[in-house]
């Protein structure tokens, strides 16, 4: 009887112990990359607990697997995501105390929540550096201009939409940049919601070549 209280009682309490932290979700991320290494954008929305931009410079722990996949993302622009285990995300805070530098994920071709095909489930991710965190401002505004950072550094690169305004656009465009060309966020000006055309984008980074859109949506930010 003593046993069955005890086992009772995890069940009843092991999802609120997990479930406490007010970041504690599966936080999906778009999978991108390529010869120059992976790379992981969380799928940001306006509430909690998945109001934070982050990406990070990752690996998989399998080098076969790493290899492969890598070598796929560079072959072709697609779209790629992760349906990591659920996790506290401002553990990805660089300066955490207890900061998170691994976790398993499902690698799925396409959207994992839109009709997605996993490829690899449970794979082991390491975080190799956060490139970028930081939490969102909900208010409603508007802003003329789009602000992009560059993830990469040699001519492989992807430009990723700083998430600056509400609404907004999550948008993740692959190019291949000409040697020597600046990583500096690059700025275009904004038309709505819609896409930056592929024209804007070059004109901003001189030389380079627009190879394809990985991601563009809307839906969770606005």
């Amino acid at each position: 009887m003593k046993k069955l209280i005890l086992l009772v009682l995890c069940v009843l309490l092991t999802p609120f112990s997990r479930a406490a932290g007010p970041t504690y979700g599966q936080h999906g991320m778009v999978l991108f990359g390529g010869s120059g290494g992976l790379y992981a954008s969380h799928l940001p929305m306006f509430h909690a607990p998945h109001d934070y931009q982050v990406i990070l410079r990752i690996r998989l722990a399998d080098p076969a697997l790493d290899a492969q996949l890598r070598r796929r993302l560079a072959a072709r622009v697609a779209l790629w995501t992760l349906a990591p285990e659920p996790f506290e995300i401002d553990r990805l805070a660089p300066a955490h105390a207890q900061a998170l530098t691994a976790f398993k994920a499902d690698i799925v071709q396409g959207h994992f929540e839109q009709g997605g095909v996993t490829r690899h489930a449970a794979a082991a991710v390491i975080v190799e550096q956060v490139l970028l965190f930081r939490q969102l401002d909900a208010t409603h505004r508007r802003s003329k201009n789009a602000r992009y950072l560059q993830v990469g550094q040699g001519a492989e690169r992807f430009l990723v939409k700083q998430i600056d305004s509400r609404p907004d656009i999550d948008h993740i465009v692959a190019i291949r940049a000409r040697p020597g060309t600046s990583t500096d966020a690059l700025v275009v000006p904004k038309a709505g919601l819609s896409q930056p055309s592929s024209r804007q984008l070059a004109h901003a980074l001189p030389g380079s070549k627009i190879r394809g859109t990985v991601y563009f949506y809307t839906e969770d930010l606005k």
